[in-house]
């Protein structure tokens, strides 16, 4: 069962976009694989103290996504692709690119001051 014990809420992102942000990042990480059972909605709203309609609205993106498959009554269980896998790889990585470029840029830093700074962490 995919766990959400190292979830944590954050303002200012509507808290079903952070549930689906989580899934996806899992499923990058290799902690969520295909076969994977989901909590319930019920459940996993209670272990977040959110609304049942937000979990359901992340799940429902999932399903939209391709990710998730459910059946009303049912468990309901990651539906992971290999191309859809890399998908969600090259658009995290993308999105996570932009923001911490736009930051950098926004402080004043120049392209060789940010490259320098990423290779400084990078080791």
């Amino acid at each position: 069962m995919i766990t959400f014990d190292n979830f944590i809420k954050e303002d200012g992102q509507p808290i079903y976009l952070q549930i689906l942000l989580h899934i996806k990042r899992g499923i990058i990480a290799g902690t969520v694989k295909d076969g994977d059972e989901l909590p319930s909605r019920r459940v996993l709203s209670a272990l977040l103290g959110v609304n049942p309609n937000t979990v359901q609205k992340a799940y429902r993106l999932l399903e939209e996504e391709g990710l998730m498959q459910s059946h009303a009554g049912a468990k309901s269980y990651m539906s992971l692709a290999p191309d859809r896998v890399e998908r969600i790889r090259a658009e995290l990585l993308e999105n996570d690119a932009r923001a911490i470029v736009a930051a950098m840029r926004q402080m004043g830093l120049n392209r060789e001051e940010a490259i320098a700074l990423i290779g400084r962490y990078w080791e």
